[in-house]
């Protein structure tokens, strides 16, 4: 009887240490909201829509960890993206779109495999807008994103983040090419690095990628993108003000013939500013407001302007109801001068203006993170 007990007592043991040492969690973010757009499309129209994500990305996602002992720790991290008007995949055809990874964690930081983002993102969800008024409303003045502080995600990539070191961490990227014969076809590389000591914060990041196919007079492993992101950010009261200064290279590009607006994503070299403050007014309200103005080069075979730019202007409160819930209502101003306007949301020109009209855009929205 007495070993009876004392094997039932063990394995209870073991049992329980096992589940002290394997993890799985589920996350996720759902974010819905209600947009008024001035000018889309054609005919400059004004839209009303029920959108997903201007905000956050809505998600869903899984993390694991498994302690394989001496302070070594296996990881898993499983994320996809999702519409909640409609319940369609972000991304079609992709399951795990926005990250997909295994690796390990230890003493010597964290090595992760898969599908993920460079240090880029988190350069801007410290220093710059995308903090306050979310990836998917910035991207075009962003300069859609090409500097790649709202999340760009890299296939066959290898990324490694070191501990923190007396408030240091840095990080270091590479993307597999995945090309037969050309080693250099389809790769990227990333760098960066954070340094945070009590209310001040700042942090540069680099990334640059190569050409998988090419097309004439361009070949495979030609450098088809620059950019590096320098941001910073200083607690003063209540008050976090921030600021960040992009830089992105398409050394590519070929030469614009027409002589009138052309899209900004079309240029050279951009110089991407942004600045912004998040005031709390209390622990639940947030008070914000930023600028962002992105100066672009056109190369032009005729006459025409070269210098083409945007200015966005954002402004907005953000209500937490909880540690988990809050209400947004945000108001923002796209501006171009002599380029087409790419559009607040989302970017890509899906939703812009057929011109250099000033587009108008109110988000008012729930976001529930869990």
């Amino acid at each position: 009887m007495k070993k009876t007990l004392f094997a039932l007592a063990a394995l209870s043991l073991i049992g329980a240490n096992a589940q002290a040492q394997t993890n799985v969690t589920i996350y996720g973010i759902v974010d819905a909201g209600v947009t008024y757009t001035s000018k889309v499309g054609p005919n400059n129209g004004s839209g009303l829509s029920l959108d997903s994500g201007d905000t956050s990305a809505s998600r869903i996602g899984f993390k694991g960890t498994e302690d394989l002992g001496n302070g070594l720790k296996a990881i898993i991290q499983l994320e996809n993206g999702f519409n909640v008007d409609n319940g369609a995949f972000a991304a079609a055809n992709t399951l795990f779109d926005r990250k997909a990874v295994v690796g390990l964690t230890g003493a010597f930081g964290t090595v992760t495999v898969g599908r993920q983002t460079d240090f880029l993102e988190d350069i801007g969800g410290k220093y710059t807008s995308v903090q306050t008024f979310g990836g998917n409303g910035i991207k075009g003045g962003h300069f859609n994103n090409l500097d790649r502080v709202a999340g760009m995600r890299a296939n066959n990539s290898i990324r490694y983040d070191s501990l923190n070191y007396v408030g240091f961490t840095g990080s270091l990227f590479y993307g597999f090419g995945e090309v037969a014969g050309q080693l250099s076809a389809g790769q990227s590389f990333g760098i960066g690095g954070n340094y945070a000591n009590g209310p001040f914060g700042v942090g540069i990041g680099y990334f640059q990628s190569k050409l998988a196919v090419g097309a004439l007079p361009a070949k495979p492993g030609y450098t088809d993108l620059k950019t590096f992101t320098l941001g910073s950010s200083y607690q003063l009261g209540q008050a976090k003000l921030y600021g960040a200064w992009s830089h992105v290279k398409q050394p590519l590009v070929s030469s614009v013939a027409t002589v009138g607006l052309v899209n900004i994503t079309s240029a050279s070299e951009a110089n991407i500013i942004d600045l912004g403050v998040d005031f709390a007014l209390s622990p639940s309200v947030h008070l914000l407001g930023s600028v962002i103005h992105d100066r672009a080069d056109i190369r032009r075979q005729t006459v025409g302007s070269t210098k083409v730019s945007t200015t966005q202007l954002n402004l907005g409160v953000d209500y937490f109801v909880s540690k988990r819930t809050d209400f947004y209502g945000f108001y923002t101003k796209q501006r171009a001068n002599g380029a087409n306007n790419p559009g607040v949301i989302n970017a890509a020109y899906s939703n812009a203006p057929d011109d250099d009209a000033t587009q108008h855009v109110l988000r008012v929205g729930i976001r529930h993170k869990f």
